[in-house]
């Protein structure tokens, strides 16, 4: 169906031969985009609603990784104080694969204290299970919060850092680092379904995503707690969990019982969004890597693909990252990484980001969009950055968006 041009971009071509590589010899490369409200069941449930997860070096530090997770995406500064408080009922989790299969074989947990004033932050429990290699016991601490503020100013990020283990942590509000057209997206998607691909329609320039604030969960790990048996390679899948009954009293508390259940996972970015039918995405998040690897959505995301007229090479690397050995972020601790990747194209010398892990800059989109068109379309969706600049240190993420005094000025770009 795609007739673009084909053009050479040698550093391009090379990470995607290794991330092609990867895939017969290793877990998985990642190839993909984001996950905000996918599907009903957690449209209906933003407290729990994944958008991004993130797994990358350190790059002031190589010796550290950062594992983060976004929730509750598009939330407008000025609800900053009505919405900034993390669900106390979810538990947040990460898990790590590192024996080179599709089961996780370490959980990294957060769960946090309910709200009790507009004005005390919450507290939040980190546990690590079970004892990573190399530790006397598993890392477990205590962390608060950082407060929302409707001033012109938001606070300062809040990290806290654990003696025992060296682990650091952050939770609270930032920009949305994710970047992407939607409507441009979709409407090319909408010319394909027709027969006459249209790129143009990628050419508006507008980030759906600029201006609006979501939740972090970020944290600084120490290589060593993670690295396993298979090496280097580590799996990253992030889930939200809630109990499985709730009940909701007469004097409007609510009770939570029983064993937790998966809500939403995110590794790659935009499985779910983009290649799993609608039909089956409330499915696709309650499932598990191990479930991916046994094919269990295999054959949904070759339809998808071949409905939007990707060849049967690109279909491969496309499908393979998604199934084989289960949908993780892949991550090589061996590779040393010195960016976040704002203004990063995977075609920059020295490009170490996505497939390898994501980092909170990386342009994965481009990506995706390089890969359904047959590596035909080199420009993307023409949205190459943040529009928030990210900060230089943990967490790496953008400072939250904060109301405007001059009404007519919006950050938003709809």
């Amino acid at each position: 169906m795609f007739s673009f041009r084909q053009k050479r971009f040698t550093a391009f071509a090379a990470l995607m031969a290794i991330a092609v590589v990867n895939i017969m010899v290793l877990p998985p490369a990642q190839v993909m985009a984001a996950d905000h409200a996918e599907s009903t069941s957690v449209a209906a449930d933003p407290g729990a609603d994944i958008g991004d997860v993130f797994a990358f070096l350190d790059p002031t530090n190589n010796s550290n990784v950062i594992l983060a997770t976004t929730v509750e995406g598009f939330m407008v500064p000025a609800e900053g104080l009505n919405l900034g408080y993390f669900n106390a009922d979810i538990l947040f989790r990460f898990e790590i694969e590192n024996t080179g299969d599709a089961i996780p074989d370490q959980f990294i947990d957060v769960t946090f204290s309910p709200q009790t004033s507009r004005t005390v932050a919450q507290t939040a429990i980190i546990s690590f299970r079970p004892r990573p290699r190399g530790a006397a016991r598993p890392p477990r601490f205590i962390a608060p919060t950082t407060l929302p503020t409707l001033a012109a100013v938001s606070n300062p990020f809040v990290v806290t850092t654990d003696p025992a283990s060296g682990v650091k942590f952050y939770a609270g509000l930032t920009d949305d680092p994710f970047y992407f057209d939607i409507p441009a997206f979709s409407r090319f998607v909408a010319s394909v379904a027709a027969g006459t691909p249209d790129v143009t329609r990628l050419q508006r320039s507008r980030d759906s995503f600029a201006g609006y604030n979501c939740h972090t969960v970020a944290l600084s790990v120490p290589a060593g707690l993670l690295r396993g048996p298979a090496g280097n390679v580590i799996g990253v899948n992030g889930i939200t969990m809630r109990q499985r009954t709730t009940t909701r009293l007469n004097d409007g508390s609510i009770l939570n019982e029983d064993d937790y259940v998966q809500v939403d996972r995110g590794a790659t970015p935009a499985v779910n969004t983009a290649l799993i039918p609608f039909a089956r995405k409330n499915e696709f998040n309650a499932a598990t890597p191990a479930d991916d690897a046994a094919g269990r959505f295999a054959g949904s995301i070759v339809a998808t693909l071949t409905a939007l007229g990707t060849n049967q090479a690109n279909i491969g690397i496309l499908a393979s990252v998604a199934v084989a050995n289960g949908d993780y972020l892949r991550l090589n601790l061996a590779t040393p990484n010195t960016s976040v990747g704002f203004g990063e194209r995977a075609t920059t010398p020295g490009y170490t980001g996505f497939p390898n892990g994501r980092r909170t800059g990386d342009d994965t989109i481009d990506v995706l969009l390089y890969f359904i068109t047959n590596q035909g379309l080199l420009t993307g969706d023409n949205v190459n950055s943040n529009e928030v600049p990210l900060v230089a240190t943990f967490p790496f993420f953008g400072r939250p968006n904060q109301p405007l005094e001059n009404p007519a000025v919006d950050n938003t770009r709809n």
